[in-house]
Parts: structure tokens; sequence; C-alpha cells
């Protein structure tokens, strides 16, 4: 089925795009059929050649959603504009041997609730201590006894 959709050219942070025909299955930058104009998305210019993109509508051609708004709102087509959806990250179903995300949910919260029942424990713990008032004995620094060497009687 051939399509007609953008291909992206240009350099870096400065997009431009051909509006290409193509089949459907080829990389947007791969091989067209035939080029229908350009668009530059920065001053939001478009050249096309509406003959000959009529034709190709004509003779069954699908428009991308990004095409078909931007010939809508140039007047080449009298539809309304699309919804352009862009494609959302799907979690990727984990290996048989891997934890799912539901089951770390339950991990994670069962450490929380074991992390705040610590934290209970230790809080009760700190005062009993306060209440007892527990004596803590001085720190007396003993100094190491001086340890006399003595030296074996010389032999001539």
């Amino acid at each position: 089925m051939l399509t007609i959709r953008l291909a992206r050219v240009g350099k870096v942070n400065k997009a431009q795009y051909k509006i290409v025909l193509q089949e459907k299955t080829v990389a947007p930058g791969g091989r067209h059929v035939e080029i229908l104009g350009s668009y530059d998305p920065h001053s939001k210019k478009a050249v096309l050649k509406e003959e000959k993109i009529k034709y190709w509508i004509s003779k069954g051609a699908q428009l991308s959603d990004t095409v078909h708004n931007l010939f809508s709102s140039k007047g080449l087509i009298t539809e309304k504009k699309r919804v352009v959806k862009l494609p959302t990250k799907k979690a990727e179903e984990a290996p048989a041997g891997e934890i799912k995300t539901e089951e770390i949910k339950t991990q994670n919260s069962a450490e929380e609730k074991q992390n705040d029942t610590e934290k209970v424990e230790e809080a009760k713990v700190e005062e009993v201590k306060s209440e007892t008032k527990i004596a803590e004995a001085p720190v007396v620094e003993t100094k190491p006894e001086e340890v006399k060497v003595e030296e074996p009687p010389k032999t001539e």
C-alpha cells in the first residue's frame, strides 16, 4: 500500500522534511516512489506539488496523520484534522525468571512496613532509656606505666 508521509532531512536541531510517496513497509528515509513536496517546521513553510498529491490520493494513497493535518491546514483536503497519537513506552513483559512489577511493589511495601516497625521499636528503646536515666560511668584515661629495661652488663 502506498502512503504519503514525511522523511526527515536537514541538520541536527534544524529539521526539514520531504513529503514523499512510498510503500508503507519501507523506512521513511528509504526508497521512495516520488517526492511530493517539502516542509520546514521552524518557519511553517510548505512547498507542495498539489496536482501530484491529488492524483495519488485519488489512486488510493493513504496519508500519515501528520501529513493529513498539514494538508488539511493548507486547504488541500477538506477533512478534519486527526489527533496525532505518540507511541507510549509499554512495560516489556518480564521473562519467566524475573520479577514482575506488581511483585516488586508488594516487596517494597513489605520492606516499608518492616522499616516502620523497626523505627517504632527503636523509638520505644530510646524512650525506655530516657525514663530509666541510665548513669553512664565517667571515662577515666590512664597513662601506661613506664617500663624500665635493664641493659646486660658489658663484658670486655
